[in-house]
């Protein structure tokens, strides 16, 4: 299972950048994580638009979904074109059924509501989900493929439930919003104090710290990090990849 960060900001893109996006690949099967703002442009990179097989969407803040809009589009273009095309699927959660709504678009793309009782397969992945602490509703995710495991924490405060979905994994990517001592929990937010604590718990083989803050040193995010949790630890980046 390959995962590259195809966007790693929070709230809104610096130059050049993207928000939320983690693009996933196995037996030529091509996932999108979240599809925040400038994602659509950052994941040519790495596959073309026309490639996907499904985005799976952990909320519908800006940052998170942003470019779905531009995908939709997208798929207009090329069906115009007469592109050869998959059929594409945006997964999302029901608890806010207007944006749900929202997420299918003509006869192009097709929404599929996801149950976080139930597991979920795309391809080769077997999803679950678990509903985080955020003020809106928010899923992360666990993607299982051929022994390997993989945890997006999405947008969350730290909660012990939390931990435990994630524990041992092969890797984990959490949302690092903020510095220790920052005061961000009340926004549904993790500083790297609380993914030292997570990742103490969970004891992944790998943890790539994601939704980066605009301001200070990301280095410092690592260090702090690395106070309460010795392993493997990095900083997302647009292009970095994981197998």
């Amino acid at each position: 299972m390959k995962l590259t960060v195809v966007g790693n900001w929070h709230a809104y893109p610096e130059q050049g950048g993207a928000t939320s996006g983690y693009l996933i690949e196995e037996e030529n099967v091509k996932v999108l994580l979240d599809c925040g703002s400038g994602v659509l442009s950052s994941l040519q990179a790495f596959c073309s638009v026309t490639e996907l097989d499904a985005i799976v969407l952990s909320h519908y803040h800006h940052d998170h979904k942003a470019d779905i809009g531009a995908y939709q589009y997208a798929q207009i273009v090329h069906n115009g074109l007469g592109t050869k095309m998959k059929q594409p699927k945006i997964y999302g959660h029901k608890d806010d059924e207007q944006a749900f709504s929202e997420l299918a678009y003509k006869d192009l793309i097709k929404a599929v509501a996801y149950d976080n009782q139930q597991a979920l397969q795309i391809g080769p992945f077997t999803f679950s989900f678990l509903k985080t602490e955020h003020p809106v509703p928010c899923y992360a995710m666990k993607i299982e493929s051929k022994g390997k495991k993989y945890v997006y924490t999405a947008d969350s405060s730290y909660f012990l439930e939390l931990a435990e979905f994630a524990a041992e994994v092969d890797v984990l990517i959490a949302e690092c919003s903020g510095y220790k001592g920052d005061q961000i929990a009340q926004y549904g937010h993790m500083t790297s104090e609380d993914v030292g604590k997570l990742a103490s718990i969970a004891k992944p083989k790998a943890l790539i710290l994601s939704h980066l803050p605009h301001v200070g040193n990301h280095q410092q995010l690592v260090e702090e990090v690395s106070l309460q949790f010795a392993g493997d630890i990095e900083l997302a980046y647009t292009g970095l990849i994981k197998e």
